[in-house]
């Protein structure tokens, strides 16, 4: 667990890159790129499992311009500890823009929904959590049994790195630093099958990954 300090720096420090990020951007421009780049995940995740217009879609710490930009439709949840926060600040987010999909200001940890879900997708967000054990249960919990579970992540590719930013503020946005064997076994320890891993994007410190996991 993130220390609450290190957890609230990192929700400020969020909260600030996206308003830098996307200053001066076209909202319809924007919009369109990140849907292109969102189809280009799914065109992954259809290697490994069917997602039908009938799926009810959990798009899980979905930030201001999530999966649910391409799932709007009924039955489909997405939600974030800034939602409201994104609202207010970005023109680059409205819900009324969405008017199918269910939105929720609130964390992974204390996230509640009456149903399960079918799919559910953590975007980048996993390591953005205070608790990072009762959110990977949160997301097995949410899904139905036999259910897909797709989760990006920033995985460490050197020990020496890794153990140096857990002690230092190194990467103020991430309040937890992990490798890729750490993510799949805490993945796996919640009774996941892993179906499929497959790299993103390579860099010096992080390489980013999509894993597909079948409850």
């Amino acid at each position: 667990m993130a220390g609450n300090w290190r957890w609230k720096s990192a929700q400020f420090a969020e909260r600030k890159w996206w308003q830098r990020y996307l200053k001066g951007k076209d909202v319809k421009e924007y919009l369109q790129w990140k849907q292109g780049y969102w189809q280009n995940l799914l065109n992954i995740c259809a290697h490994y499992f069917p997602i039908k217009d009938s799926d009810h879609i959990l798009d899980a710490g979905c930030g201001p311009a999530g999966m649910f930009i391409c799932f709007n439709r009924p039955g489909t949840t997405a939600f974030d500890p800034l939602m409201d926060n994104y609202e207010k600040d970005l023109p680059h987010f409205k819900r009324a823009m969405y008017p199918e999909v269910n939105f929720v200001n609130a964390g992974l940890e204390d996230f509640q929904s009456p149903e399960l879900f079918d799919v559910v997708f953590c975007m980048n967000a996993i390591n953005h959590v205070a608790d990072i054990e009762r959110s990977f249960d949160q997301l097995v919990k949410l899904a139905k049994p036999g259910a897909h579970i797709v989760v990006t992540i920033d995985a460490h590719n050197h020990t020496f790195f890794k153990t140096l930013f857990r002690l230092l503020p190194g990467d103020i946005l991430h309040p937890h630093q992990y490798d890729l064997n750490e993510y799949q076994r805490m993945l796996n320890e919640r009774g996941c099958t892993l179906v499929g891993t497959d790299l993103l994007k390579h860099e010096f410190f992080f390489d980013h990954y999509v894993l597909v996991v079948r409850k």
